[in-house]
């Protein structure tokens, strides 16, 4: 079910890429919100894309990423890598948030964040993916 409210910068979600061309992104995989709510654009939000595959050359703009525990059973991997060239700026309506049962068997959708020192790599690694190669990046969260 696509989310009903505009995700908080560095919230981790499920999103479908279906419907891009090719050599785009073309498949449903993991991202990381990069863009604060705005209200003028409220359906609008900016994505860097997450990986279970290895790059095969590691690059400045990738970046190995534990979780612990595993995102969701839909990416069971504990290990992802952050594709910090892969950049959109997409509709709400292309994200989810995984869900997961209970001992109920009722589906809850807990909210991931990462935290403010993982979101300062990640926004080096986005600058370095679009070419803005700097030594520090500023504190924006």
């Amino acid at each position: 079910m696509p989310i009903q409210f505009p995700p908080d910068r560095g919230e981790i979600l499920i999103c479908d890429f279906s419907g891009l061309l090719f050599h785009e992104m073309e498949k449903t995989r993991p991202v990381i919100v990069l863009s604060p709510k705005i209200s003028s654009r409220a359906k609008l939000t900016t994505v860097v894309c997450l990986s279970t595959t290895e790059p095969s050359i590691k690059e400045d703009y990738h970046l190995e990423i534990t979780f612990d525990p595993p995102y969701s059973p839909k990416f069971p991997s504990s290990t992802m890598w952050l594709k910090g060239d892969m950049i959109y700026s997409l509709n709400i309506d292309r994200m989810t948030r995984p869900h997961i049962k209970d001992e109920a068997g009722k589906r809850t959708y807990p909210i991931r964040k990462i935290d403010r020192d993982l979101m300062l790599k990640v926004e080096r690694c986005v600058l370095n993916g679009i070419g803005l190669k700097v030594d520090r990046v500023p504190e924006i969260l």
